[in-house]
């Protein structure tokens, strides 16, 4: 979000780096664009129309029937809290634009609830992003009446029970709410502000129990569809958060660990959103910073249990830059912000930094939602305006799903609202005057649009054992620790096992061409030794081989150290082919021409089995002076 036009990530420290420090010249992006379908319609379902749950399908997003359901959203602030830091809570000269939230979202003290929702529908948006704070779930004093002062019947209740009746009403009216959890504490986000990250000031048990709570809660409102797991993930005074380390500031791993719980203990049926990580280092020139966003995905991906269930997210300002943190004056660096680029320029960065994320066929792949993007209307600047044009033009052209930020404001105060509304009630903003912004945000919402029924397309994803187990199968995970002391990584339910790396631990996972291969019931075969080697069928001389019985093929694996432990094995609900080949990959890489899949194990060598193929057996060395991981794969034809 937006914060007065700049973000404070200095502290003292910085200050002083900053005069120790010289100036570099701005580092040129050198991004790859994504490939990108030509959206087939203009129009897309009412809102009433579409039927939850939502799934993901590739690079969309789909409701029940299969049919294309594009988040043309919007951000309806002020649940997340408002309070700017300093001052006394009450007084609104305190919080974000002058406006006092008092914890709940924004306009209920100066409009009735049925006609914001009939704005919002005026608006084009079918879905909104509803932010909140751990604080708000635990609060229990009751807001003041004059926080709904348009809307009596919400008096006496606790934030959380406002919380309650904004989704039941957005729901009932056909709207799609994405639960979002911005904050920790109900202050204004997103600088050095104790809000950097999910675990600051709480734990990451703490955070992912709140998570489970809020899933639970709405979990028979179908209509909310969607856990956006936490905002702006960023660097505090001391330390950065990272993709994959393991650690305490793994937000690659705290994603995970929440979206298994929302999963398995709360609704299965809910979207996880993962959001990039919005800046590390600090913003001083000669010094190392970055806003990464989701570039860490292309060589670390998440793998859910169930596949169809995981959307990315990012967030892009004009103010801000590939490696700019919105600053000015102090701390502002000379690397260029987005609204510096060109517009072929800000095209190649967007593709890098997030879009690439859309493209079929890697274990990526998934839907992105520009979850958060906006502009004021006072806003006079060139260079300001024509980033917008820009980047909602490349919305259009690449059929993106988007969150405008904010929706909803108070009038005279915060004029990066769509949506606007004075004291006694009477509505500004995008639907009402003469908004420039007008012409971008209408071209946004009438651009063609692929709709209708999406075909499935075969599912690749990632499994990783970096630091522990990654068992993606709930019918593995139900049947118990099956090699107790290893690390121990499982296909999701209706993947098999296609790839491996030589080192490091990865495996890839995929369901082409003929969806499930696996047979019903829970049956698995733990694989240890070479008992189910058919005489005669020594197919790497040498080494030691683990090889799946007659008729079953790899969903898992485990490993001690480098070694591997156990494959594990699941019965084909069809007989597989017999024959097989040999794909050995210990001293190169061995994957299909066409690199379908994608790097699953960036910097090392790995093979891969062919699409119309399955795993039936893994050989490895345990010879002195040799790396003990896996060396070769044992290929069958899917059909005999």
């Amino acid at each position: 979000m937006p914060t007065v036009r700049l973000v404070q990530y200095l502290t003292a420290t910085v200050v002083v780096l900053t005069l120790l420090t010289t100036t570099p010249t701005a580092v040129a992006a050198t991004p790859k664009p994504a490939a990108s379908e030509a959206p087939t319609q203009t129009t897309a379902p009412a809102a009433d129309s579409w039927q939850p749950p939502l799934s993901t399908r590739g690079r969309y997003i789909v409701d029940a029937q299969g049919r294309r359901f594009r988040l043309k959203s919007a951000n309806w602030d002020g649940a997340q809290g408002s309070w700017t830091g300093s001052g006394s809570t009450t007084d609104p000269a305190n919080h974000h634009a002058g406006q006092n939230s008092y914890g709940i979202p924004l306009g209920l003290d100066r409009a009735p609830l049925p006609e914001l929702l009939a704005d919002f529908h005026e608006l084009g948006i079918n879905s909104i992003r509803l932010p909140f704070s751990n604080e708000m779930i635990h609060a229990t004093t009751p807001v003041p009446d004059a926080a709904v002062a348009a809307n009596p019947q919400l008096r006496d209740r606790t934030p959380l029970q406002i919380y309650d009746a904004v989704v039941a009403a957005l729901t009932q009216d056909g709207i799609a709410v994405i639960l979002n959890n911005h904050t920790n504490s109900s202050r204004w986000c997103c600088g050095i502000d104790g809000n950097e990250r999910w675990n600051s000031g709480q734990s990451t048990q703490q955070w992912a129990d709140d998570w489970v709570f809020m899933a639970r809660r709405y979990a028979t409102d179908s209509r909310v569809v969607a856990a956006d797991l936490y905002n702006e993930v960023r660097r505090d005074v001391l330390d950065d958060p990272n993709w994959g380390m393991g650690d305490g500031h793994d937000w690659y791993a705290a994603a995970q660990l929440a979206a298994d719980r929302i999963l398995t203990e709360a609704n299965p049926e809910l979207l996880i959103v993962i959001e990039g990580i919005n800046w590390t280092g600090l913003p001083v020139d000669g010094l190392p910073h970055d806003r990464p966003t989701l570039t860490p995905v292309r060589t670390l991906s998440h793998t859910l249990v169930n596949t169809h269930k995981l959307v990315y997210s990012a967030h892009f300002y004009g103010y801000t830059g590939p490696r700019h943190s919105g600053a000015t004056g102090i701390g502002e660096t000379h690397d260029p912000r987005y609204q510096d680029l060109t517009r072929d320029q800000l095209s190649q960065v967007l593709a890098d930094q997030a879009f690439f994320v859309t493209t079929e066929g890697q274990h990526y792949t998934a839907p992105v939602w520009v979850s958060e993007f906006g502009i004021g209307a006072n806003e006079t600047g060139t260079a300001a305006r024509t980033w917008f044009g820009n980047i909602t033009d490349y919305f259009a052209d690449h059929d993106a799903d988007f969150a405008y930020w904010p929706l909803v404001g108070w009038e005279g105060h915060d004029d990066w609202a769509l949506l606007r509304y004075d004291t006694a009630g009477k509505r500004y903003g995008l639907l009402d005057q003469d908004d420039w912004r007008a012409t971008a945000w209408d071209h946004l919402m009438s651009s063609a649009t692929r709709t209708g029924y999406i075909a499935p397309v075969p599912v690749w994803r990632m499994l990783t054992t970096d630091h522990g187990d990654n068992v993606r199968s709930l019918r593995v995970l139900a049947g118990g620790d099956w090699d107790p002391g290893a690390y121990k990584a499982a296909c999701p339910d209706g993947l098999r096992l296609i790839g491996l790396s030589h080192t490091g631990g990865r495996g890839l996972c995929t369901d082409t061409p003929g969806g499930d291969l696996r047979a019903a019931g829970d049956e698995q075969t733990v694989v240890t030794d070479e008992r189910y080697v058919p005489p005669g069928g020594d197919w790497a001389g040498g080494y030691t081989k683990l090889q799946c019985p007659a008729g079953q093929f790899l969903i898992g694996y485990s490993r001690r150290g480098d070694q591997v432990s156990a494959a594990l094995c699941a019965p084909a609900r069809t007989a597989p082919g017999l024959t097989g080949r040999t794909v050995w990959f210990d001293r190169s890489d061995s994957r299909p021409a066409d690199g379908v899949g994608g790097d699953f194990a960036e910097g090392h060598y790995k093979g891969q089995c062919a699409a119309d193929e399955y795993a039936a057996g893994i050989a490895f060395t345990t010879r002195l002076g040799s790396t003990s991981g896996p060396a070769a794969l044992l290929c069958g034809p899917l059909h005999p």
